[in-house]
């Protein structure tokens, strides 16, 4: 079993403060003893405790949500090493200070006379030690599940709102279909062959996503290249679009189906209720440490016209809950009155390595 050196290291550092902290309390109800020796027993026995223990402890199968060794082996290991640790820190210590003259004057321990209290003292901090290990090892194993949990209910999430917005858009597309093939079947017939050509690469971009169910921005624009030249058959010259992507953004991961609402509603109730219609322009930017994504439209006019349409609320609220369940607070949706005429929704979340 590989070992995690950084844990065991935090874990050594923790055992040494411990071991400092029963030195000074120690110290403060026997002040007339010399306080380095009592620091070199105390860091010398929880030294070779911390090593035989928790180092020791990966030599045996161990439980999947503490990391210690199941039944009766925990409790001898535990035994085993504070026993153990006890008296080759005895031993090393007891050397230690024979040899640099830490006693410093004081009567040499004889070994016998205190024996009881060092021992009562030692087990005493082994226990607590190992229980403190033992509860944090369990802590991090439940904080590790709460976010597999999190990341889990986040991706059903985003696929429960991929399901609500795939059908409202197939559902718009083949309303306008049926209405295209009374009046021009030819028409009808190149718009029905890029639903399916658009259908099949959903298909395919819903599978490539990734396992944080997002995918490029590349993939992103290309989808919106398919809706909106689907919607061009229809609209004809009255529906006129451009795509701005940078290079450098094309590999930016981010939810599928993002902006596809935006230009819906741009589509639905920005350019099909004027006459003469208009345009809409996509654009992807890097701003500082954040991606920004517009969708512009020459439409019927300010935000809060648009938002009082009936149905308009259904793109913008879809597009809000995938912002909050990927980026949380980070990411962020405005609605700006464009002085000219149209509407501007801009996007920005951080930027993802």
């Amino acid at each position: 079993m590989r070992l995690d050196w950084i844990n065991k290291l935090q874990h050594l550092l923790q055992t040494w403060a411990f071991s400092l902290a029963v030195a000074t309390l120690q110290y403060a109800f026997q002040p007339e003893k010399p306080y380095v020796p009592l620091m070199a027993y105390s860091l010398a026995i929880g030294t070779f405790i911390w090593a035989i223990i928790d180092l020791g402890r990966h030599l045996f199968p161990s439980a999947d949500e503490t990391g210690w060794p199941l039944g009766a082996p925990g409790f001898l290991l535990m035994g085993g090493g504070i026993v153990a640790g006890y008296f080759l820190g005895n031993l090393l210590a007891d050397t230690l200070c024979r040899t640099f003259g830490w006693y410093a004057g004081y009567p040499v321990p004889d070994g016998a006379g205190n024996l009881r209290n060092k021992i009562l003292i030692t087990f005493t901090a082994g226990v607590a030690g190992t229980y403190y290990f033992y509860t944090l090892n369990n802590s991090a194993y439940l904080e590790r599940k709460m976010t597999e949990a999190r990341h889990l209910a986040a991706e059903a999430r985003l696929k429960l709102l991929e399901t609500q917005l795939d059908p409202h858009m197939l559902f718009n597309t083949l309303a306008n279909l049926r209405a295209l093939i009374g009046v021009d079947p030819v028409r009808a017939q190149t718009m029905l062959d890029h639903m399916i050509a658009y259908l099949r690469a959903t298909l395919s971009a819903s599978r490539a996503s990734g396992q944080d169910g997002q995918h490029t921005l590349a993939d992103e624009f290309a989808r919106l290249q398919d809706y909106l030249e689907l919607m061009k058959i229809r609209m004809g010259p009255r529906l006129q679009f451009t795509l701005d992507l940078p290079e450098a953004l094309r590999t930016q991961p981010v939810p599928p189906l993002l902006l596809q609402p935006l230009v819906e509603n741009s589509i639905q109730h920005g350019l099909e209720p004027k006459v003469e219609g208009g345009s809409i322009a996509i654009r992807a930017a890097q701003e500082g440490g954040l991606l920004c994504l517009e969708v512009t439209d020459t439409g019927m006019g300010a935000p809060e016209v648009l938002q009082s349409r009936p149905g308009h609320g259904f793109g913008l609220q879809q597009v809000r809950d995938r912002l909050l369940t990927t980026f949380d607070t980070l990411g962020t949706m405005k609605l700006i009155a464009v002085p000219t005429g149209g509407t501007r929704v801009r996007i920005t979340f951080p930027i993802q390595a």
